[in-house]
């Protein structure tokens, strides 16, 4: 079973935003089993190098849409996007010198961040966006 498994309650009902959603979901997976079979430093930090890079891809694309259909909670989105990001760089800058290990707190903390991510903001424009053309 995996660590956080997607189902429909999660879709915003637009295929590319939802086909991201799934991405990072699996990116997630793929770091926590990494860490419960001891990979190799080298492997975990490839795989946080790809979360990061596309957390940073999907959030440009939400944004794009909800520019694109004009949503009126895009500034409140940006600045979610924002301290997550920070906050991800700055485990990153600890980790990559050495400072913090990684831990199922740390999958943890991304899985619930995610969720209700999703379940919340992004389930808020989901309906808003489609109303507007979005797919």
């Amino acid at each position: 079973m995996s660590f956080f498994t997607w189902n429909e309650k999660y879709s915003v009902g637009i295929r590319e935003l939802d086909a991201q959603h799934k991405q990072l979901i699996t990116l997630l997976n793929e770091l926590y089993e990494a860490m419960q079979n001891g990979a190799a430093e080298s492997k975990l930090a490839k795989i946080i190098n790809e979360l990061v890079n596309y957390t940073r891809t999907h959030f440009a694309t939400e944004e794009k849409y909800m520019e694109k259909y004009n949503y009126i909670g895009l500034s409140s989105q940006k600045s979610e996007h924002s301290r997550f990001i920070e906050k991800i760089n700055a485990f990153k800058q600890d980790y990559d010198a050495g400072k913090v290990a990684l831990s199922l707190s740390l999958a943890s903390f991304l899985k619930d961040w995610l969720s209700s991510h999703i379940l919340g903001s992004d389930k808020q424009y989901g309906p808003v966006l489609t109303a507007r053309g979005a797919s």
